[in-house]
């Protein structure tokens, strides 16, 4: 296990009531309203936020890459992430799939890049060897 030299940032949070609770971070810019997977209720859920938290950081990541290499990203460049919550035998796992778009990049340049950022992403890092990984280029 890695340990941190320095820690550059420390995300906070305060969540009551789990699945039909409420998450808000220290600094009152997160407030939401958690709801369980698929229900009709108000609120987003758990793998909603390691979504969107994976794909934000996963663009940061790619953005470290295109660097390193004087290249230019487009700007509309996406990252949908999906994550699963499933069930093997009788125990809570999750997967995920991340589609990454990069028009106009030449597509083995864009497999470097997306192959690059998931070495270097913090929540890539986290998942590794720990669930079932997708990339793929749209």
């Amino acid at each position: 296990m890695t340990k941190i030299d320095k820690v550059l940032y420390t995300g906070k949070t305060h969540t009551i009531g789990g699945r039909d609770g409420f998450a808000r971070s220290d600094d009152n810019r997160l407030d939401v309203k958690l709801s369980p997977p698929g229900s009709a209720h108000v609120g987003t859920n758990p793998e909603q936020l390691f979504a969107a938290g994976w794909s934000a950081c996963f663009i940061g990541a790619m953005g470290l890459a295109a660097g390193k290499r004087k290249v230019k990203l487009p700007a509309d460049l996406a990252v949908d992430a999906e994550v699963d919550l499933g069930m093997t035998e009788g125990a809570y796992f999750l997967q995920a799939r991340l589609t990454i778009s990069m028009l106009g990049i030449e597509p083995e340049l864009a497999r470097t890049l997306v192959e690059e950022a998931h070495q270097t992403c913090p929540y890539s890092k986290a998942t590794r060897g720990n669930i079932d990984v997708e990339l793929k280029l749209a």
